[in-house]
This record gives C-alpha cells, structure tokens and sequence, in this order.
C-alpha cells in the first residue's frame, strides 16, 4: 500500500498536473478563436470518456472533466466527433438560426484560424514560461573557453585547442561553456559547426561528435554526442547572468528554435538509419520523467512543462488526418481547389490518421514498458 501511496504521488500526480495545464491550454486557444468568431461549441472537455464533473456555461458549452485524464477536446455543435468532423445529417435538423454559427459554415480561413490556434497557444505556452523563468531567475553560466582537449578525440582530430573560446555552434550563440556542451550534446552522429576566437582570429571548424550512451542520475540511458573536451570549474567562474527583458525575448526566440530544430533532427535520424528506439517515449516514460523532474524542484518541473508543451504543440501540427495538422492539410486544399474534399476522402483520411496514431501510441507504451523492465533488471 506504502509502495502504491509512493508510485501515484511521484509519478502519476506530477505528470498528471503537467499534462493537465497543457491540455488545457491547447483546447483553450481552440475554444477562445473559436468564440471570437461567433461559433457554437458543444462541450470543453479536459479527458476522454466518462464526465467525472461538468457543468453549462451561459453561452451553452458544456465543460467537463472527464475519466481518462489523457488529452482533451473542444467539440463544435454539429460535428459528429471530438475529432471535429463534420455530421451533414445532424446539421440538416438544427435550428436555422443556428447556422450561421456552425464551424462548417465559417470560412476557410476563419477555421484554419480556429485549428491552428491549439498548437500555437501551447507554443505560446512554452515562450511565456521560458521568458518568466529567464527574467525570474537568469542563468548561471561559465566562460565558454576551452580547457582540455582530449588527446585522440573527435575535437583534437577537428583542431580545437585549450583555451580557443566558443562563440557559436550550429548558429546558435554560446554564452556560457554550458551552452556548448548542450549543443554538442544533442547532436549525436551529426556535423556540427563551431565558431570559435583563437589568439584574437576568428575560425570556424566542422566536426561530427561521438554517439555514446550515458546514465543520467535517475539512472537512464541517454544517447548523447561527445568530442573529448573537458574543463575545470572554480567557485569564481561561475556567474549568475540576468538578460534586460528585451534580451530576454531573444534568447527564449533562440531556446524554442533549438528545441525545434533539435527535435527535427532527432526524428530525421529514424529515416537515416540512426535512431535509437530506446529514446521514444510514450504516456509511461513522460510519467517516469515528470516524477523524476519533480524531484528537482517546481522550476524544473515547470521547465519540463514547457519543453512537452512545445512537443505536443509541433506534434499536432503534423499533417496527419485526425490531428490539427490534417485539418490544416484538408483547409489548405480547400482553399487552393476552391471547394473542401468531399466526405468519402476525409472519412477515409480520418481513419488512415486514427490508425496511425494509435499505432504510435501502442508502439511508444509498449517501448516504455519494455525499457523501464529491462532498466529495473540492470
């Protein structure tokens, strides 16, 4: 019972209130560009399945919390499922006042607006926690100059040297050594460019880091990039830095852009051969993570909220039938042909993109499981 108590408190509730804010706020911009353009909505929903609580509001939304706490929706009056497709039928045998305010009924462009707007409020989500915690809080950072390079090393072979000062990689600015090793980092098996300061000249040297596995602290293996240089740190290098609020819009624009970015590539690798299955995760390893997170404090926690966050957000926007970004595919050829898909296409496309993710989501659950048991045998 003890060990149960353990599990729903450092795992299960943690990821919960993590999923829960970002659910929210996704299904938020849904709902708020959909009031703005006059459409009727049936029901908010946070979760799947049965209503747990739920009540009407005076415009005749009916919000609720439901039973599987695992997404969430915003269904539109007329639409035949929380996936906001279209029932023709019940359309025919609403009210006629009503049909002007049916989604169906706005304009292509006023309904991209209304799709899109989930995945850009959980990226706007990411900005403004980003943003909060860099001017709350700043950074600590340490000179981004070199100490040691490894003798026989991907960073000896690409002719770094002790105490070049990284100014760059990738094009993403190094302000601190920290920066460097985070670019180099999460570039495993893939060519990097570094900008550098040498004796005064600037340089720039191309290098590929070395894919290794490392154990985090909670015990994980992570694949990471290395090149083989190192550097001490004393009390005195370490500097707390504190951009001004302009500076600060910047560099959260660059931190998002990195993520992007690194994720792309991350992906990329499955389709070249060099992906490691072992890093997909599903519904258990964001679990696992977020009580691991936790552990470290509410700021993480909240930092891991935005990286998810922005995840889901570019996830969404994938153009798979069923997500936002097959609605988006869908009213974009619309918009170019005129006329939308009739409803055989869209029917057959909404099963295609069901299939699809639900396969994902069978394949990332099933990944889980089998890493975090063979994990516990290790």
């Amino acid at each position: 019972m003890f060990d149960f108590a353990f599990w729903l408190l450092s795992y299960v509730v943690p990821f919960l209130a993590v999923l829960t804010v970002i659910v929210f706020v996704h299904e938020m911009g849904h709902y708020l560009v959909a009031r703005w353009n006059g459409v009727a909505i049936q029901t908010f929903s946070v979760g799947f399945g049965r209503e747990l609580v739920g009540w009407n509001d005076k415009h005749g939304t009916r919000w609720r919390i439901s039973a599987i706490p695992l997404g969430g929706y915003v269904r539109f009056v007329g639409d035949m499922n929380a996936a906001s497709m279209p029932d023709l039928e019940a359309t025919q045998n609403l009210p006629p006042e009503l049909a002007p305010r049916l989604f169906v009924n706005k304009s292509v462009w006023q309904r991209i607006a209304i799709v899109a707007a989930g995945p850009i409020a959980n990226i706007l989500l990411t900005f403004f926690i980003l943003y909060a915690l860099l001017l709350g809080y700043g950074r600590y950072t340490i000179p981004p100059v070199v100490g040691e390079v490894i003798a026989g090393s991907v960073a000896e072979e690409a002719g770094l040297q002790a105490g070049d000062t990284i100014v760059s990689v990738d094009g993403y600015a190094v302000r601190g050594f920290e920066d460097f090793q985070r670019y180099v980092a999460t570039s495993p098996s893939r060519e990097v460019v570094v900008d550098l300061v040498r004796n005064g000249a600037e340089q720039t040297l191309t290098l590929t880091p070395e894919a290794v596995q490392v154990e985090d602290r909670f015990g994980n293996l992570q694949r990471i990039g290395r090149i083989g240089v190192t550097r001490n740190v004393d009390d005195t290098d370490i500097t707390l830095y504190r951009p001004g609020p302009v500076e600060a819009i910047g560099m959260t624009f660059e931190e998002i852009r990195f993520i992007i970015q690194r994720t792309a590539a991350f992906l990329g690798d499955f389709f070249v051969g060099r992906g490691d299955v072992e890093q997909l995760g599903g519904p258990v390893k964001v679990a696992k993570v977020s009580g691991e997170v936790a552990t470290l404090g509410i700021v993480a926690l909240i930092n891991l909220m935005a990286l998810l966050s922005l995840n889901i957000g570019i996830f969404n926007l994938l153009p798979v039938p069923m997500l936002d970004g097959g609605h988006l595919m869908y009213y974009l050829v619309e918009a170019v042909r005129g006329r939308p898909l009739s409803m055989r296409v869209q029917e057959i496309g909404y099963r295609f993109g069901f299939a699809l993710v639900l396969a994902l989501m069978v394949f990332t659950v099933f990944n889980d499981t089998v890493f975090s048991y063979f994990g516990i045998l290790r």
